[in-house]
Parts: structure tokens; sequence; C-alpha cells
């Protein structure tokens, strides 16, 4: 799935499955990304092991790595979501490499150029183990849980998990933003369409969403809310060019 190109609201969103051995120096976005291994584990290299389950988010500006992956058996199977963040950079610039990097991914033969990374709100990769959390009950609505794993950045973007035991129904509907859904395992019924296992739902803000459970299902959302920029504008950026260059927008307050 996907978001409005160009806009500070994009988004990208894949089930990706590794089919050969991934190798990736060091590097850090420009934009957010979410990681959750549904086969396999990830090695983030200095960061440690994104286990099978757990949840990963990946701060703009955080540089992590170096990755080295064999291809395992089985496949190793994720879901990945990449979206603008609080920065404003929305998905412009695509993968951006840090310092030790060579070359930005992006950049042709030869040519240099500039890419603005912001600065990570953050000091690590964020590892989630949903495992850990517990399980909520969702008042006025009988037969249905929550976990609930935290809101990030002056974004407000938010993680959770809603279980729907069969025989059940849960009614979403908010106008904080919009809303990412992904049925994690069982069957039901999505505005009387029926879904299973990997169907994925974009809901937007003042949408409502209405699902039944045959079988119960756990759901996994990311709520994305508007990109709200300051009256003021921020001068927490690095200015990175494709050579490996670094220059600070604002050298005082630079790491």
């Amino acid at each position: 799935m996907g978001g409005e190109p160009e806009s500070l609201e994009n988004y990208r969103y894949i089930l990706g499955r590794q089919e050969a051995d991934f190798h990736m120096p060091r590097h850090r976005h420009t934009f957010e990304q979410i990681r959750l291994p549904l086969v396999g584990d990830m090695n983030l290299g200095e960061q440690g092991i994104l286990h099978e389950g757990e949840i990963g988010y990946f701060p703009e500006g955080q540089t992590y790595g170096p990755q080295d992956d064999p291809l395992g058996t089985p496949k190793q199977l994720q879901l990945v979501l990449q979206f603008g963040g609080a920065s404003g950079q929305g998905m412009s610039g695509g993968r951006g490499r840090g310092p030790d990097a060579r070359r930005d991914g992006i950049a042709r033969r030869g040519e240099r150029r500039e890419i603005k990374f912001p600065r990570p709100r953050y000091k690590s990769v964020l590892i989630m183990d949903p495992q850990h959390f517990n399980w909520l009950s969702v008042p006025g609505a009988e037969g249905v849980e929550r976990k609930y794993f935290g809101s990030f950045t002056e974004r407000a973007f938010w993680m959770e998990y809603i279980k729907i035991d069969s025989g059940a129904e849960w009614t979403s509907t908010t106008d904080a933003g919009r809303r990412l859904i992904v049925a994690l395992s069982g069957e039901g019924t999505a505005q009387d369409t029926k879904i299973g296992r990997w169907a994925a739902l974009q809901v937007e803000a003042g949408e409502q969403l209405q699902v039944s459970a045959t079988d119960e299902m756990v759901l996994y959302i990311v709520g994305l809310p508007p990109v709200q920029l300051p009256a003021v504008a921020s001068d927490q950026f690095d200015v990175i060019t494709s050579d490996g260059a670094i220059q600070f927008e604002n050298p005082k307050n630079a790491d």
C-alpha cells in the first residue's frame, strides 16, 4: 500500500520476503520506518537482533548497521512500513546512507548531491516485544482486547494490537489520523467484506470501520496523524553530500 506521492503524509507499506543474502553498511533514513518480522530474525548490526514477532521502530535520522543477514530457511518475511516523519521530509530522498558510505544510494554516478537528514529524536532503534505487553479490555466492546505499544514523536503516530474474539465485533473510529491495519491471524469481515490473514486496510481519519470475527483475529495497527510543522522552522538537520562530506545547518548544536 502507498500514500500520496510528494506529500508529507506519503507512506510505503510492503510484505517483504528475503530472496538472497542481505548486506548493508551503516546508514540512516530521511523518513520513519517500522518493521515486524513475521518469519525469521533480522540482524541490525550494532543495534542487535530484531527477533521474529518483535516490532522495531527505526527513527528518522537514526544510524544503524552494518547488517549482515544470510538467507535463512524458511525465507525471512517482514512487514515494512516507511512514512514521512515529524521533520517534514516526507518520503523524498529514498534511502540515505551515513558518512562512512561512499555514495548515497540514489545519487547518479559522478553527481554530487545533498541529502538533508533530521537529527534523531531517539538515541537508538527501539525494539518492542508484544509478548511482554498485557491485553486490556476495550471499554464498551465485549470480547475485544488491546495491546498499546506507544505513541512517538510530536507527530504522535501510534502502534497497537487489537484482538477480537470469535463472534465479537470491534468498531474503530478516530479523528486522530489515518489507520493502517493488517490482520496477523484469524478470519472475519470488515464492512461486510471477508478478510483473513495478511489482509491490509487503510482507514482515514474520521472514517468508521466495523470488524466482525468468525475466528479469533489479531489486528496490527499503525496510526498516522497528519504532519504538523512548527511555526519556526527547525534547524536540527545535518546535510550530507553523496561524496560523504558533512555540513551542519547549526554547527553549535551538532553532535
